[in-house]
């Protein structure tokens, strides 16, 4: 296989996992019965709680924007916000019991089978792999900030 061949067939099988990866996070929305941006909410705070202003920031919503979600999410038994025991003026947010359960039900087995995938590579193989994760990941949120930019400008 020619170099260009190579890299094309890295560069679609790249896109098509982010497809497939976008149909998992699709799929679970459904079943959760919330939108994108309350799924993304879900999953950063599936790690701990978060104050609500961590929440925002992590999701790339205004303050408002997040506390309007959170509250959706608290309505639907998802998370609990109470008070941050250290600072009463904010809100600590985390995940309910019930929707931890279901989180696991939706992603464990994919992070299961995956992790067992992951044991078809040598060691060296998977610091390659990883590097081209990790490369990948930092180019697609740089482009993100780049793109959220555009929407600032106030010219066509």
């Amino acid at each position: 296989m020619s170099k260009q061949s190579a890299v094309e067939r890295a560069a679609l099988a790249a896109s098509e996992f982010g497809d497939a990866a976008d149909a998992v996070d699709a799929a679970a929305a459904t079943v959760l019965g919330v939108n994108r941006t309350d799924l993304r909410i879900l999953g950063t705070v599936v790690s701990g709680p978060l104050t609500a202003g961590q929440v925002a920031a992590a999701v790339h919503l205004s303050p408002a924007a997040a506390t309007t979600a959170i509250q959706r999410l608290v309505s639907r038994g998802y998370l609990t916000r109470e008070a941050d025991p250290e600072d009463r003026r904010r809100a600590v947010v985390a995940l309910t019991g019930s929707a931890r359960e279901l989180v696991e039900r939706i992603y464990g087995p994919v992070g299961e089978e995956g992790v067992a995938a992951l044991h078809r590579w040598t060691a060296a193989e998977l610091e390659l792999i990883a590097d081209f994760l990790e490369r990948g990941r930092a180019l697609q949120l740089a482009h993100a900030d780049r793109i959220r930019a555009l929407g600032h400008r106030s010219d066509p």
